[in-house]
């Protein structure tokens, strides 16, 4: 969960971009970072393996609000999509506020990305999280493809609790920057809740 600094008068935030290899979940965090000021965002960090990238960068927002007079600061990343990292994936959910869960529009990666959120729920639920309490919004990515699945499908897949859901296309920065600030009102919203604001 969140970590306070009482110095700095600040409360970090986690969010963490999950989906199958190749989703989009580090273009998203690459757009972003391109995209936020540089005097409040920090260093963008990758750890490389074969097959994927792992991102992790923080930044100040200017306007999505404070929690009992505390600026919040919000830390991204992204997990590595293969089953084959669940020590990464279980390590980097730890502690984490909200989630986006980014899902190929493609039909032909359908059983890939039920996977990786069948693998999801399984680590949050290894971690003691329960899916139904963490902030949790869905990005149907590559909408641009001729071939997308609809997204009507893709909700009956994905999204029977009708969580927030955005359409993107994310190598062009199409519905990043919505995704991004409706998670982060809705863990900042969490938070409010947890601090009786």
């Amino acid at each position: 969960m969140s970590f306070v600094n009482a110095v700095s008068k600040e409360v970090n935030c986690k969010i963490v971009y999950v989906g199958t290899g190749l989703s989009g979940k580090t273009t998203n965090v690459q757009y972003i970072y391109e995209n936020t000021q540089n005097d409040r965002a920090g260093k963008l960090v990758s750890l490389s393996t074969e097959n994927e990238r792992t991102l992790f960068f923080d930044f100040l927002p200017l306007s999505i609000g404070e929690v009992r007079g505390y600026k919040t600061r919000f830390h991204l990343y992204t997990i590595p999509g293969q089953t084959f990292y669940e020590a990464s994936r279980d390590f980097i959910l730890k502690g984490v506020d909200g989630v986006v869960f980014v899902v190929d529009s493609a039909p032909e990666r359908m059983e890939a990305n039920l996977e990786a959120f069948d693998h999801f729920q399984k680590a949050l639920e290894r971690q003691g999280y329960d899916l139904a309490r963490i902030p949790l919004v869905f990005q149907y990515n590559k909408r641009d493809i001729s071939n997308a699945a609809s997204v009507q499908e893709l909700e009956m897949s994905f999204n029977p609790k009708k969580y927030p859901h955005f359409e993107a296309v994310a190598n062009r920065g199409e519905g990043v920057m919505e995704t991004l600030e409706c998670i982060s009102q809705m863990v900042i919203d969490a938070l409010r809740g947890l601090r009786g604001n």
